[in-house]
């Protein structure tokens, strides 16, 4: 049994013992958590009432997760608008749509089956800040909160989001439309058998793409390990070529997170999601003479990097997290942004990652570039990411570790606002040193133009870890 309290939400495994997993005890503290702070973030309401939106993916315990969230918040006197199965996105722009106060997400995301979390919003539809996630924490380690009288109690509307979000998405201008109708575009779907298995082919149709759906039952026995990862997406391989499609669409339980499959069956690679959508924004961004700023966090590809300076822009890198990544967005005035998780995040639209976003530009490039996706792969900088790990029996060496590395790679390019990057320019290589938030591990990312060299540069640099420790 896991529960996992962040400041970005609460995540644990469904069952078991109030404060070792997400058990309903848990699901009430930290939502009554979250309406007592509510004044904290927005001293007045909208309304009369503050008002929250709630939505859900389709995993298994996402009714009984709704209704105690629901019923908790009607207790602390807030109204309360569900919007039933809602893509993560949707239930973020349901925030603006809803002109409410907060929003709750009820997803673990790319976790399994057994998962569900509470992800948290402010008004403006975007996660909570590390400030103020850290007050529902400390809230909820007092339980200092109180609940309304019968008379001040909350009230409950329905209302489902989706066209609302599909119709903004294919209201962008650098969305064509029409020229991906003309492109008669196949495209094979896995939606895993949630909340994606509802909005992704429907967005599709608007699109004039032929939908073929896999796993787009929104059951919540999901059909895989949901993360989409190539190893997880062998039968969506399979299924674009057998069908001669011209795409595969992978996404997660909670669509904010986007793999691409190319038409030969071959993976597109999760971190290439952001770069070709990005490399399409800056072209028409250059060509009308707008200024260009892309961000990602430390942990994603150069490419993102080169295609931004290519279209005379400029690049930012933000902490690892999306709070981190759109609050960089917001001060650099990012015409887009994401992670190399397949999180694209274009603020003209909103400051949260949406898949829906992200396939309707891809296509549009597609169908303005008219090339098969295996084709317009190759138009990118071609770099590969090695991922390793090293443990460490005492955690107090982590920083020790950190703090040497510095020292020792002093006259290369160093950001350490989130662990230590090191930024070899003259090869255009980098590593990335981080410590986990669970567990007394570094996690080390290393980037080169082969998987080879990727992959001996985090062996170097462990080298060089382990040496420091003796």
């Amino acid at each position: 049994m896991t529960l996992i309290k962040s400041i970005s939400g609460i995540r644990g495994t469904i069952g078991g013992t109030p404060g070792e997993a997400l058990t309903p005890v848990d699901i009430v503290k930290f939502t009554a958590a979250y309406a007592a702070t509510l004044p904290q973030r927005k001293p007045a309401p909208n309304g009369s009432r503050y008002k929250i939106v709630v939505g859900k993916d389709a995993r298994l315990s996402g009714d009984m997760v709704e209704q105690l969230v629901v019923g908790t918040l009607v207790g602390c006197g807030i109204d309360v608008v569900k919007c039933g199965f809602a893509s993560t996105p949707t239930t973020e722009m349901a925030v603006l749509f809803a002109q409410a106060d907060g929003g709750i997400i009820l997803t673990a995301s790319h976790n399994p089956r057994q998962w569900n979390a509470l992800k948290l919003l402010n008004d403006k539809g975007e996660f909570l800040t590390a400030a103020e996630g850290q007050a529902v924490l400390d809230v909820a380690a007092d339980e200092a909160f109180r609940f309304a009288e019968v008379d001040a109690l909350g009230t409950i509307e329905e209302e489902d989001f989706t066209d609302k979000h599909l119709d903004a998405v294919l209201a962008l201008p650098a969305v064509d439309v029409e020229a991906v109708k003309a492109a008669h575009f196949t495209v094979v779907v896995d939606a895993i058998n949630s909340v994606g298995g509802i909005i992704m082919p429907r967005l599709l149709k608007r699109l004039g793409v032929k939908c073929i759906g896999l796993n787009c039952n929104p059951t919540g026995d999901f059909a895989h390990n949901p993360e989409p990862l190539p190893a997880n997406l062998t039968d969506l391989c399979e299924t674009v070529k057998k069908e001669k499609a011209d795409l595969g669409v992978s996404v997660d339980p909670d669509v904010d997170r986007l793999a691409f499959i190319s038409e030969n069956g071959e993976p597109f690679v999760e971190e290439y999601t952001l770069v070709s959508v990005a490399d399409y924004l800056c072209e028409l961004a250059q060509k009308e003479g707008k200024p260009i700023a892309t961000v990602s966090n430390l942990s994603s590809t150069r490419a993102l990097r080169d295609v931004t300076e290519k279209h005379g822009g400029k690049y930012y890198a933000a902490a690892v997290g999306e709070v981190n990544v759109t609050t960089k967005m917001h001060e650099v005035g990012a015409l887009i942004g994401g992670e190399g998780n397949g999180g694209v995040i274009y603020p003209a639209l909103h400051a949260g990652r949406d898949a829906m976003v992200g396939v309707a530009l891809f296509l549009s490039n597609l169908a303005h570039k008219g090339m098969k996706v295996s084709e317009l792969k190759k138009t990118y900088p071609q770099y590969y990411i090695a991922k390793n790990k090293l443990q460490l029996s005492d955690p107090a060496l982590i920083e020790k570790i950190l703090s040497e590395l510095k020292k020792i790679y002093a006259s290369e390019h160093i950001n350490d606002i989130d662990g230590v990057k090191i930024d070899f320019e003259a090869s255009k290589t980098w590593v990335h040193l981080r410590k986990s938030n669970t567990e007394p591990i570094i996690r080390i990312y290393s980037e080169a133009s082969t998987p080879e060299a990727a992959e001996a540069l985090g062996n170097e640099v462990i080298a060089v870890a382990k040496k420091i420790i003796g």
